[in-house]
């Protein structure tokens, strides 16, 4: 039995981030991982480039049953925080849209990071590493009985991510562990998830793949502005993706395609002016001519402007910036950026992360139920409840 102070399941962002702050109290430190890689998570994220945080970090930009509990662990450890410890290694990153970081270069300058904090603090990494039990034992002791030899800590911190992106190793064990634990475990879907379309649409919009327009989404709780994406499976882009953490099956969306244009007064005065000019070559200079073709009935296509009523004009309108339509589903786990759901947060204190009624045992990262928005809310969620938890382990 080889005994430890800490053992940390999971190579995660969290996962990472816990090892180090324990470490750097001096804890005996070791994270298991069934993966061949520490941080594939991270090194697939952001186009290989890591959205590692977001300059406009706020407790609304989470999704959870207990939309308070974040508050402690962000404040505590917020983004200037982890911006500090980037610059400290001299990674040179950028500000995109909506600001959100990225590395100049790769996500593998994060990784490294990381992962040379942890080598800094002793911190022991097994890959590889298949977890066959786990068990509490007399005396406050976790046991852990894997392919790599049984290991015995006080402390047992749980950072195995969802169920997004199966590529990367994702498996439902932080969840099973919660069970085994009497902890509830809310529902898990999707999240950031591209949305799929009805065998009908599908046929007609397919098309459209690769057309990407700004436009503004909503579903009846909240709405997006960023970019769409018509693909040959449905609708993606940033927009979409945001927008599915909210959506629910059986639910339509609503897009605005032309959220900065007062479509009809512009009709009106193109007609007054260039009356011959026809429907579609004026729609064309504000959208792309396919998804207009598409979405404008061909009656109207063809039709010059001194042709088409007002209240033609409000029908053209209401088609293109109240377009509405009912997704069949998501694409799933295999495309989702994050898990919604997850370990009940009000199982759990967010000061420490660890369980009220399991001293000891702690939930950290995508494997509790906080699920951030595009633009690297996730990975500031991993960085703050990791150094939470690294405090107390």
């Amino acid at each position: 039995m080889k005994k430890q102070d800490v053992i940390i399941i999971g190579a995660s962002a969290s996962g990472l981030m816990c090892a180090i702050e324990a470490g750097r109290r001096g804890r005996k430190v070791v994270v298991l991982d069934h993966a061949n890689q520490a941080g594939k998570k991270i090194l697939m994220s952001g186009g290989g480039r890591c959205n590692f945080t977001n300059l406009d970090i706020q407790p609304e930009h989470y999704i959870s049953h207990n939309p308070h509990f974040c508050k402690s662990a962000l404040n505590n450890f917020n983004q200037r925080d982890f911006i500090t410890l980037v610059q400290r290694h001299n990674i040179p990153f950028h500000e995109r849209s909506h600001g959100q970081l990225f590395c100049d270069n790769s996500a593998r300058d994060i990784l490294n990071m990381l992962l040379n904090e942890c080598k800094q603090s002793n911190i022991n990494i097994l890959l590889g590493t298949d977890i066959e039990n786990v068990s509490h034992g007399p005396g406050r002791h976790f046991s852990i009985k894997t392919s790599q030899g049984d290991f015995q800590s006080t402390s047992l911190v749980v950072a195995t991510g969802g169920l997004s992106i199966p590529a990367t190793g994702a498996s439902p064990y932080g969840y099973k562990i919660a069970e085994q634990f009497g902890i509830k475990v809310w529902p898990v879907s999707a999240g950031l998830v591209p949305l799929t379309l009805n065998k009908k649409e599908l046929a007609y919009f397919s098309p459209l793949s690769g057309i990407a327009v700004d436009s503004i989404v909503s579903c009846p709780s909240q709405d997006f502005r960023e970019n769409i994406l018509f693909t040959h499976r449905g609708l993606s882009g940033p927009a979409i993706l945001q927008v599915s953490s909210y959506w629910k099956p059986g639910e339509d969306i609503t897009i605005n395609l032309l959220p900065d244009v007062d479509l009809v007064t512009e009709l009106k005065a193109a007609q007054a002016q260039h009356a011959q000019m026809q429907l579609k070559t004026f729609l064309g200079g504000l959208l792309p001519r396919r998804l207009v073709s598409t979405l404008i009935s061909r009656k109207w296509n063809e039709t010059p402007l001194q042709e088409v009523s007002h209240n033609q004009f409000d029908d053209v309108a209401k088609q293109l910036q109240q377009w509405t339509t009912k997704p069949n589903g998501t694409e799933g786990y295999r495309t989702a950026e994050v898990t919604l759901g997850g370990v009940d947060c009000d199982a759990l204190s967010s000061k420490t992360m660890e369980c009220r009624d399991n001293p000891g045992l702690y939930f950290i990262g995508e494997v509790v139920d906080i699920t951030g928005w595009l633009g690297g809310y996730n990975f500031q969620w991993a960085w703050s409840s990791g150094w939470a938890a690294g405090q107390y382990v």
